[in-house]
């Protein structure tokens, strides 16, 4: 996540879930201001029994309005959580990661590829279509195009397994 040459990089985790991506920033730059944000009061609490170190920081609130002040974090990452958001709310969100993100800093979005196999395709677009986002699979197949809208920069690159999509974008 390029935050090497940062003293104490703040670091946010959006849609943290139980905190695995959050706090394993924050086990790596033991220095960093390291925080979680979900809707979810559940998952915060498995994150909050997770933080063995305690300086891991979880909030509650709404991914499409966040409550942090402009260019205020080195690093906003996203993982495998931005489809199940409905259209709409994923482009709020999406807009305030790039409000909140410093200049130099990077927004990190991970999500599900679209798997090869046929039977497990289909399995996964039924979970597409339970989820209630009529545009969840229309977002998980479109590359950055909708990124490069928001964003100035953005590289996409893919997992060694093939499972999953990285796309780090700049603003």
């Amino acid at each position: 996540a390029q935050v090497k040459n940062k003293d104490a990089p703040r670091i946010l985790d959006i849609c943290c879930g139980t905190g695995s991506v959050v706090l394993t920033f924050d086990e790596r730059y033991p220095q960093s201001v390291a925080i979680g944000y979900d809707f979810s009061p559940g998952m915060l609490r498995k994150a909050r029994e997770k933080n063995s170190t305690g300086r891991g920081i979880f909030v509650e609130g709404d991914a499409a309005d966040l409550p942090f002040a402009d260019d205020c974090f080195d690093v906003v990452t996203c993982s495998h959580a931005l489809y199940e958001l409905k259209g709409q709310i994923r482009h709020k969100a999406l807009h305030e990661m790039q409000r909140v993100v410093h200049t130099d800093g990077y927004v990190l979005l991970m999500e599900h590829e679209i798997p090869r196999h046929p039977v497990v395709r289909l399995l996964f677009y039924i979970r597409m279509l339970s989820m209630g986002s009529k545009d969840a699979r229309e977002f998980m197949r479109g590359g950055v195009d909708h990124l490069q809208n928001i964003f100035a920069r953005v590289t996409l690159s893919h997992s060694r397994s093939g499972k999953s999509k990285l796309m780090c974008c700049r603003k």
